[in-house]
């Protein structure tokens, strides 16, 4: 089989299932991984489908969502430099001893990187819906620990919906350390869940300053529900992979831009 061959019945099997992973393609037209890693980059150079994890989707497919281990393993050492450069904005610099200060970490895979790098000695109240985050903090003697609760989407394990609500309605938080799945100029900050970016939408009215925990592949990411702008963020935190055009961009509408 050509490769233009192999590339529309990759397209057709994508729109079939909604997603085609690398090993199972390399597997069922008997070529090597390597050979599907270019026919999926020949496929999302056309705009056909856009690539992810380990495999592909069809391109327009804003709603798709993967797993939290598969978005932890994406971009891990953008992530955990990000998380480290986010301690200097804890509340008494860097969350050492003798600080204080309250903080909301979002449910995501930076956030809780970020929950890991906190130092056992710390002294902050903590506020967070995401049990792995909450998980990472639970031995930390210094801490006040909150965990908001909810219904728990099993995808992110972050508690969703009125209980959730209602508690950061009640919040008013030094700093927030927020968590998207896109963000852009335009298209402002993005996650593919309704219930996901009413969260998102509280937790950004619950607190004094937002810094935006992002990694550069986010970057002109858009998905399905809309939860704010890039001017609610008062700082960007994401990794070099973010041009310095880009970040100036951004820092001209507004928001300051530190790459790590």
């Amino acid at each position: 089989m050509y490769a233009p061959e192999r590339q529309q019945e990759i397209l057709r099997l994508a729109r079939e299932s909604g997603r085609v992973d690398v090993l199972s393609l390399a597997e069922e037209f008997q070529v090597t991984a390597e050979t599907v890693r270019r026919d999926l980059k020949a496929l999302d150079r056309a705009g056909l489908v856009r690539r992810v994890h380990g495999g592909a989707i069809p391109a327009g497919r804003l709603d798709f969502e993967p797993d939290l281990a598969e978005r932890d393993a994406v971009a891990a050492d953008e992530k955990q430099r990000i998380a480290r450069a986010a301690l200097a904005e804890l509340p008494g610099g860097e969350g050492g001893p003798g600080g204080s200060g309250s903080v909301i970490l979002d449910a995501g895979t930076t956030a809780a990187r970020l929950a890991a790098e906190i130092p056992l000695e710390a002294e902050l109240t903590v506020v967070t819906h995401g049990l792995p985050v909450a998980a990472r903090l639970a031995d930390h003697p210094g801490l006040t620990l909150h965990l908001v609760g909810g219904r728990i989407r099993h995808r992110t394990r972050a508690a969703v919906d009125d209980w959730a609500l209602r508690a950061y309605r009640e919040i008013n938080a030094d700093v927030l350390f927020l968590a998207t799945n896109g963000f852009s100029l335009d298209g402002g900050l993005t996650t593919p869940d309704l219930a996901e970016a009413a969260v998102k939408r509280a937790l950004i009215a619950a607190a004094r300053r937002v810094v935006l925990l992002a990694d550069s592949a986010k970057f002109g990411q858009q998905h399905f529900a809309r939860f704010g702008e890039l001017s609610d963020v008062d700082l960007l935190i994401t990794d070099t992979g973010l041009s310095p055009d880009d970040a100036l961009a951004i820092e001209r509408a507004g928001t300051e831009v530190v790459r790590a």
